[in-house]
């Protein structure tokens, strides 16, 4: 693996790790009741995943702009590349799921801070003095065995939205990928190509933004108001957890049936 393609892994890295502490925040806003807190300060860190994904794609596109010219001589077949990148996805989900015990603790304080001080600029020097440091370590916390043995119980969601959750992850990971693989494998089209990522990524917002996040935010408000328990929101989010991973697996088998349709779809239009 090449430098070049290694930060583009790191960026790849970046993009999931913060999707998958996305959980991280719903668990710490039902622990502070500060929902609204929570995903506003959320927003901060989806900043540096925005940013992440917006060097990702011109980065790819060069690499295979340098590879189709022979600029660049083939370290590898861009196959195998993508296929790297999807595995640093798969990785950054587990990393992601590993952190959040931590990560919902040192965000449930800085949500609390927050509504003390309301002052962003504050809230951003306590995290990065020599105390916020150090509370880093002291709220170091392992994932929990227990969360996986309450399954047994029952996956906290319907198995429809689980599934649903892994078409997706699979399909919001690969969309750009796709797009990308498409245009290196039809040169002549690969603007048309690069461009129809919103097939892939079109549906995968109509499964997260129809069906599966209004489930969830029902959920969400109905621990806060004590209608369904925590431990059933905390069985649902790990059943979450596991179908973004799975989805994250299902979109190497993907790959390269989405970037035949997206072939032809270019040839078409």
């Amino acid at each position: 693996m090449d430098t070049n393609l290694l930060f583009i892994c790191f960026l790849t890295l970046v993009i999931h790790v913060v999707g998958t502490l996305a959980y991280a925040v719903r668990i710490a806003g039902i622990r502070t009741r500060r929902i609204a807190i929570s995903f506003s300060l959320f927003n901060i860190l989806a900043l540096i995943s925005r940013t992440s994904n917006s060097f990702q794609g011109p980065f790819l596109a060069k690499r295979i702009e340098s590879r189709l010219m022979g600029v660049a001589p083939p370290t590898s077949s861009m196959l195998a590349d993508f296929r790297w990148l999807l595995a640093a996805a798969t990785i950054a989900t587990v990393v992601g799921a590993l952190l959040i015990p931590t990560f919902q603790r040192l965000f449930s304080s800085a949500v609390l801070h927050f509504q003390v001080n309301r002052s962003m600029p504050r809230l951003i020097a306590k995290v990065f003095s020599r105390r916020g440091i150090a509370s880093v370590a002291m709220n170091l916390h392992a994932p929990s065995t227990q969360n996986l043995r309450q399954l047994g119980g029952g996956a906290g969601v319907s198995w429809r939205i689980i599934g649903l959750n892994v078409i997706a992850m699979a399909l919001w990971t690969l969309g750009v990928f796709a797009s990308l693989y498409a245009g290196y494998l039809k040169p002549e089209l690969r603007v048309t190509c690069s461009n129809l990522s919103s097939v892939i990524n079109g549906v995968a917002t109509i499964l997260m933004f129809v069906f599966i996040d209004p489930q969830v935010s029902v959920m969400t408000d109905d621990v806060v108001e004590g209608r369904i328990s925590d431990g059933r929101f905390r069985r649902a989010i790990t059943s979450l957890l596991g179908a973004r991973l799975v989805g994250t697996v299902l979109a190497q088998l993907l790959l390269v049936q989405s970037a035949t349709v997206i072939i032809r779809i270019a040839e078409a239009i």
